[in-house]
């Protein structure tokens, strides 16, 4: 069996939840109350992309970067 090490994006959100990405599925997201709860339910969300999508074709990630914009207020 083939171990993978996917990037995961954790965030969040205004009510406190802790939203999860993996940026190398399309749509891969789910969400926890703490941070251990959303990585398993990320982790259910990636088998199911794992059935559906060749590692082979999967986007490759590159990396995190951080950009400045000027905000009006």
């Amino acid at each position: 069996m083939e171990k993978l090490h996917l990037p995961i994006i954790i965030e969040i959100d205004e009510d406190g939840y802790y939203i999860v990405s993996c940026p190398v599925f399309k749509g891969c997201h789910s969400y926890g109350e703490t941070v251990d709860e959303a990585m398993e339910n990320i982790k259910e969300v990636i088998e199911m992309c794992l059935e559906e999508n060749k590692v082979e074709d999967l986007n490759k990630f590159v990396g995190f970067r951080e950009l400045e914009v000027a905000q009006n207020a």
